[in-house]
């Protein structure tokens, strides 16, 4: 059974950091490009971030390089830290493993397994 778990969300400050971890168990990590998204209430879900199995990383156009996706693959764990942080990127943060072992896009619809979300706060 596919586990996927976010933790690390909370609140911070504008201009303040946080650093979110996923833990994928169930499947073989290291095969799988991995995601980062974002829902704000009343918007669709918005793709942040991906991750190829060779550590090759797409960012989303809005965030303007404020955001870093990792992998750690001998931990079966995803990063994603998060700079220069604005009111704007509160949101419930979610986690997905994709089909695919490449994401040229952030696309939802690649991703099979989902966490339940962590939410993150930025105040001003």
């Amino acid at each position: 059974q596919v586990q996927v778990e976010e933790s690390g969300g909370g609140s911070v400050q504008t201009g303040g950091s946080l650093r979110l971890s996923c833990l994928v168990s169930g499947l073989p990590f290291s095969a799988h490009a991995l995601g980062w998204f974002r829902q704000a209430p009343g918007k669709e879900r918005e793709g942040v971030s991906c991750i190829n199995v060779d550590g090759k990383a797409f960012l989303g156009d809005s965030l303007e390089g404020r955001f870093t996706i990792s992998r750690d693959n001998a931990k079966n764990t995803l990063y994603l830290q998060m700079n220069s942080m604005k009111p704007e990127d509160t949101a419930m943060y979610y986690c997905g493993a994709s089909q695919y072992a490449y994401c040229g896009a952030i696309l939802a619809a690649d991703y099979n397994y989902w966490g339940r979300g962590t939410q993150v706060t930025v105040s001003s």
